[in-house]
């Protein structure tokens, strides 16, 4: 008999089961309103999951207003948008696949226009707001210089995270992931070029990683010991004397040390003009690294697009897990016709679909 292939074998963590490690990367879609997720979403997501993914990740989805990257993200700063994602999460499930949804605050990248109107700053009389941040330092030149954060504003952000995990318990997710990458608000307290504090939050390293770690820890509180934590974190800002792989190594030891079961391996997004070098499984380096160094769950990300690259970074031990965006958002089916080109025969259809097989 044939030996299943690494992408298609079932993945534990706690207790929950992954039916295959092709996961779909949380990606912005742009269509909330007022943080509600719309029928844009369910569709979008619930395709994924018929396509056969064993994780369909909900996008970055604010803790609270001010937590948004534009006005059209998704939130989970309100009961009703609980309720709102019980018939999506319903749904996904309902297809064989494990439902997670990632955790953010944009911070200083946040009040912008949607990306196909320019990506711009917008002001609060046009349903923007002021941002905050470690320190005031802006992400562009021409934008305006965020909020340096109190004690206090930390404090609340500290508690919407808190309340957001418990929302999202109570919306039906399985999975949560805190993002801590891209230069958004927990990105920006861990790297040195934009936290310029000189208190307990700023300076070395463990007061870099302080309220991060916190975040993470109160997480992990709420969330149900059987179920996973994940954290997404930018390896490398790609900018000398920034936040590099080895302090990233250092923190991921410190997160597997609070139980947060995976790292989730990207990078960049601090400053806009860093020189990254793209191309396929750039960013796999990153996740090979934490995984060895660190003794715990990585999933790599970014320009993965071809079955057998993807079967490549599990066979040789690089990742435990793959998250996919640019390619499922070609194709919805793209675990399917994995399966297929893999000879993989334990990938089950949908029966509505199965006269295409």
């Amino acid at each position: 008999m044939k030996k299943m292939s690494h992408l298609f074998t079932p993945l534990k963590i706690r207790n929950l089961v992954f039916k295959n490690r092709i996961w779909v990367s949380p990606m912005c879609q742009y269509s909330s309103q007022e943080g509600m997720p719309t029928d844009w979403h369910l569709v979008h997501l619930g395709s994924r999951a018929v396509g056969g993914a064993g994780l369909v990740m909900v996008e970055a989805t604010a803790v609270s207003p001010e937590g948004r990257i534009s006005p059209e993200d998704s939130g989970i700063w309100g009961d009703a948008h609980a309720q709102a994602f019980l018939r999506i999460t319903d749904f996904v499930k309902a297809q064989g696949a494990v439902v997670g949804i990632q955790l953010a605050h944009a911070g200083r990248k946040g009040s912008t226009s949607v990306p196909w109107a320019g990506d711009a700053y917008v002001p609060p009389e046009q349903r923007g707001w002021q941002t905050l941040a470690p320190s005031p330092l802006a992400f562009k030149p021409e934008w305006p210089v965020p909020t340096e954060m109190k004690s206090k504003d930390i404090q609340k952000a500290l508690t919407d995270f808190a309340e957001a995990a418990e929302r999202s318990l109570q919306a039906g997710f399985q999975v949560v992931e805190l993002h801590m990458a891209h230069g958004y608000l927990l990105h920006t307290f861990l790297s040195p070029l934009s936290n310029q504090r000189m208190d307990e939050y700023g300076g070395s390293f463990e007061n870099r990683i302080r309220f991060p770690l916190e975040v993470a820890r109160t997480v992990r509180t709420i969330w149900p010991n059987h179920l996973p934590v994940f954290v997404r974190i930018s390896a490398s800002d790609w900018v000398e004397g920034g936040w590099d792989l080895q302090q990233s190594i250092r923190f991921s030891s410190e997160l597997k040390k609070i139980g947060v079961d995976l790292i989730d391996c990207s990078s960049g997004g601090l400053l806009p003009d860093a020189k990254i070098p793209v191309g396929p499984s750039y960013q796999v380096q990153f996740a090979d690294a934490i995984r060895k160094e660190v003794g715990m769950l990585t999933a790599a990300v970014g320009m993965i697009k071809d079955p057998y690259q993807a079967e490549s970074i599990l066979l040789t031990g690089q990742a435990d897990a793959v998250f996919l965006a640019r390619g499922l958002l070609d194709d919805p089916h793209w675990p399917l016709h994995a399966s297929k080109t893999l000879r993989e025969k334990t990938s089950v259809w949908p029966k509505q679909y199965e006269r295409a097989k």
